[in-house]
C-alpha cells in the first residue's frame, strides 16, 4: 500500500497543478448570482419611512433591511443593527467597546479586569481567534460535539472564573464542521450561572440560511432564551449577507437586548456618522422580503450542493476503505472537515502544497494555531469549479493515503 501511494503522489506532483482550497469564498458564479445589485438603487435614493439615504444619520440602519432579515437572525427588528460590509467589523468594535467602556451589567471595563478569558470551541474559526490574539484575551479550548460545544465543560468554566468573559459560537452549520446547536445546549447557554456578571455570547449566525438539502436545520431562539432565563444581555447576535450577495459589498447586522443595542450606538456614534445606506438600499431593492432572502439562497444552493456531493462521493471512494480518515457531511454552510490520524494533518497540507494544492494550514481551527492532536483539516468547496474542486480533493486523499501509511509503516519498524 504503501508503495502504491509513492507512486501515487509522484504522478499527482507531475501533473503541476495550482489548486486552492484555503478559504470559503463564493465563486464567482454564486457572485453573479447579485449582478443586479450593480444597477440598483438606479434613480431612487429614499426608504420607505422618506430617509435621504445619500446623507448622514440613521446609525441604526435602514428599517425596511432590518425587517427582511430580522426573523432570519431570530432578533426582533427594533433590537437589530444594520451596518457595514463585515460582521468581522462589528465583533472586532464589541471587543473593543467592551475593554474599553462598560458593558451593561458590568462592574468595570474589561481593560481594568485583565487577563480576560474566551471559551473557543473547537474545531472553531480561525478570525475569531485571531481577533483574541490581537487583544490578549486568553482561550480556553471546549470540545464540540454534535449538537454543539460540550456544556458540561462550558458550564463548569464559566461558573468558576469570572475572568471568563465571553464564549464564541457559529450555532448554524458551524465553522468547520457543520454542527448545529440543538435546543437544549441553546437553553443552556441562555440560563447558565456565569461568575462574570458582563460574560457574553458571541453569536456568530454566519450561515443562517446557508442549506444544503430540503430540509433546513431549525435553530432555537438565543435571544428570546436568554431573556426567558433571566439574561436578556447575554447574547450579541452577528450576521451578514457576505455569502448571500456580494461578499465585498454586503450589509452586516448586529442583534441584542436594548441595553446592549444602545451600549453599542452610543460607543458606534463616536466613529462613524452612518453606515452605507445607499448600499442598504440597494439590497432591500433586489432581496425585496425575508422569502426573497430564502429564494435567492435556493439559487446559491443549486451551486454548492453538486461541489459538496463531489467532495463527499470522492472522499468515500478514495479513503473509505483505508482507515485513514473520517469526514463531516454537512447539511448546510460552507466547510468539510477532514479528520485524519493523529500526527498527520501539518504533514498531509505541507505535501498537498507541494503537489500544488494549497489548504487552510493545519491548526488553523484552534486557538494559537495549534491542534495538539494535529488530525483537523479543513475543506472549503465554495470557490473553485468543479473540475477543479474534485482534482484537489483526489489529490488531497493521495497525499491522506501516502502520509497515513508512512506514519503506519514507522510505527511497525519504530
Amino acid at each position: 500500500m504503501l508503495d502504491r501511494a509513492r507512486r501515487d503522489y509522484q504522478d499527482l506532483a507531475a501533473r503541476g497543478l495550482r489548486l486552492d482550497l484555503t478559504r470559503g469564498k463564493p465563486a464567482p458564479e454564486q457572485l453573479d448570482l447579485s449582478e443586479e445589485l450593480l444597477s440598483l438603487p438606479g434613480g431612487r435614493y429614499t426608504s420607505v419611512d422618506g430617509t435621504d439615504v445619500r446623507n448622514y444619520g440613521g446609525l441604526q440602519g435602514l428599517a425596511e433591511i432590518r425587517e427582511i432579515f430580522a426573523p432570519l437572525l431570530q432578533v426582533p427588528a427594533g433590537q437589530l443593527l444594520a451596518a457595514g460590509n463585515s460582521s468581522l467589523e462589528l465583533m472586532h468594535d464589541c471587543l473593543v467597546h467592551a475593554m474599553l467602556s462598560k458593558l451593561p451589567g458590568a462592574e468595570s471595563r474589561w481593560v481594568d479586569q485583565e487577563p480576560i478569558t474566551f471559551l473557543c470551541p473547537v474545531p472553531g474559526y480561525d478570525r475569531h481567534f485571531a481577533l483574541c490574539e490581537r487583544f490578549g484575551i486568553n482561550m480556553i479550548p471546549v470540545p464540540m460535539t454534535d449538537a454543539g460545544p460540550d456544556m458540561d465543560e462550558v458550564e463548569r468554566l464559566v461558573a468558576e472564573n469570572p475572568q471568563v468573559k465571553g464564549i464564541w459560537c457559529v450555532p448554524k452549520y458551524s465553522n468547520p464542521d457543520g454542527v448545529c446547536y440543538d435546543d437544549e445546549t441553546v437553553a443552556r447557554l441562555a440560563a447558565m450561572e456565569t461568575a462574570a456578571p458582563d460574560f457574553r455570547i458571541f453569536w456568530d449566525n454566519a450561515y443562517a440560511v446557508h442549506h444544503l438539502t430540503d430540509a433546513p436545520a431549525e435553530l432555537a431562539d438565543l435571544l428570546g432564551a436568554c431573556e426567558a432565563a433571566g439574561n436578556a444581555d447575554r447574547a450579541f447576535v452577528f450576521g451578514s449577507t457576505s455569502k448571500i450577495t456580494a461578499a465585498g459589498a454586503g450589509v452586516a447586522f448586529f442583534g441584542s437586548s436594548p441595553a446592549n443595542l444602545k451600549w453599542l450606538l452610543a460607543n458606534n456614534s463616536k466613529r462613524s456618522i452612518g453606515p452605507d445606506k445607499v448600499n442598504q438600499l440597494r439590497h432591500i431593492l433586489f432581496l425585496r422580503d425575508t422569502e426573497g432572502v430564502r429564494t435567492h439562497m435556493e439559487r446559491q444552493r443549486a451551486l454548492l450542493q453538486p461541489k459538496f456531493e463531489s467532495v463527499a462521493r470522492i472522499l468515500q471512494a478514495e479513503l473509505g476503505d483505508t482507515g485513514l480518515a473520517s469526514w463531516t457531511s454537512p447539511l448546510g454552510g460552507y466547510f468539510v472537515t477532514l479528520q485524519v490520524p493523529d500526527g498527520c494533518a501539518q504533514e498531509v497540507v505541507r505535501r498537498a502544497a507541494d503537489a500544488g494544492i494549497v489548504l487552510t494550514p493545519a491548526g488553523a481551527t484552534h486557538p494559537y494555531g495549534k491542534d495538539p492532536r494535529d488530525s483537523v483539516i479543513r475543506i472549503a468547496p465554495s470557490y473553485p469549479g468543479l473540475s477543479e474542486l474534485e482534482q484537489a480533493i483526489e489529490g488531497l486523499a493521495v497525499c491522506v493515503r501516502l502520509v497515513g501509511y508512512e506514519q503506519q509503516a514507522a510505527a511497525r519498524t519504530a
